[in-house]
């Protein structure tokens, strides 16, 4: 089925179920100076003192100057210093959520801090702080802030589940370049050695309709692609790449290593900041025929 053209630059973001969002962009031009951008985040911990919050705000803006999309997957909220957390700590509270309705500050501030760039934002996803507030006070902190966001500044944020898909459609040269993405937050220990790498092989394989995997949790970051030999339907051999991306987080719990749970239990300086997607397209001639075909980077925002 055809894809509907869109006007010149601008981006859709349908949600065709709870866990599958198609993000259309059609580009201005076949300049490569041309790009879509999208901002890809996870573990924010905005909330968290030791969350480099000025560099969230320089990222923001240069995606407002990019007209880019934000994805966020999860851990947006740090949420620890509330009652039944074993972690729960006063001293790593800000003076604005050092009061008697600590949830609601944490949702009222996130608000205010993003609803300059609510229009930007696509998808928003819970991750494990989110669920664990979820399951120890029986509210949705990621359906609270876009629920707030949406309401207050008119914008359509999409939440998302704890893992999902994202399809891209970038529409250039009269073809529609199909990406798909899959995102889960994250799971599993820190793995000092391996950093993670290890899962990329086992999630290849049950994830064969993956462009892009998308992950965070364990602060580390990294690429890692997996070319792979495909065959059409039609009998003709060729070959893609599954790129597995593990994001970053904006906070960054090391410092000087005077202490604290982080530096307790052993654990490593960490890399900071997100990834941007850089989306462009460039056409070219095969046996005579014009042939589009998609340029897609992973580049770390820092």
């Amino acid at each position: 089925m055809p894809v509907k053209k869109l006007p010149k630059g601008t981006t859709q973001v349908i949600e065709k179920s709870r866990n599958v969002h198609f993000i259309k962009h059609q580009l201005k031009s076949t300049q490569e100076e041309d790009s879509f951008w999208v901002l890809l985040s996870f573990d924010r911990h905005h909330d968290n003192p030791k969350s480099d919050n000025v560099m969230e705000r320089r990222h923001l803006e240069l995606a407002r100057k990019r007209n880019a999309v934000i994805i966020d997957g999860g851990d947006l909220f740090c949420a620890m210093q509330g009652k039944y957390d074993p972690r729960s700590d006063k001293r790593d509270l800000k003076p604005e959520h050092k009061n008697g309705d600590y949830l609601d500050a944490l949702v009222k501030t996130a608000a205010d801090f993003y609803g300059p760039y609510a229009d930007l934002f696509a998808v928003m996803a819970p991750g494990n702080h989110e669920t664990s507030i979820s399951k120890r006070h029986e509210t949705n902190l990621t359906e609270r802030l876009v629920t707030m966001l949406n309401d207050r500044h008119g914008s359509n944020i999409r939440v998302g589940g704890f893992s999902g898909w994202i399809k891209f459609q970038i529409l250039a040269f009269g073809e529609v370049l199909t990406t798909n993405m899959w995102y889960h937050h994250g799971y599993g220990g820190d793995a000092p050695v391996t950093k993670g790498v290890i899962q990329t092989n086992r999630q290849s394989v049950y994830l064969p309709d993956a462009h892009i995997v998308a992950t965070g949790h364990t602060h580390n970051e990294w690429q890692f692609p997996i070319p792979r030999i495909r065959l059409t339907n039609h009998g003709k051999v060729y070959h893609d790449e599954q790129l597995h991306i593990k994001v970053p987080s904006y906070k960054e719990e090391y410092k000087d290593g005077y202490g604290g749970w982080h530096i307790e239990r052993g654990g490593p300086p960490k890399p900071t900041g997100a990834v941007w997607l850089r989306f462009s397209a460039r056409k070219t001639t095969k046996n005579g025929k014009y042939h589009c075909e998609p340029i897609i980077e992973a580049l770390r925002a820092k």
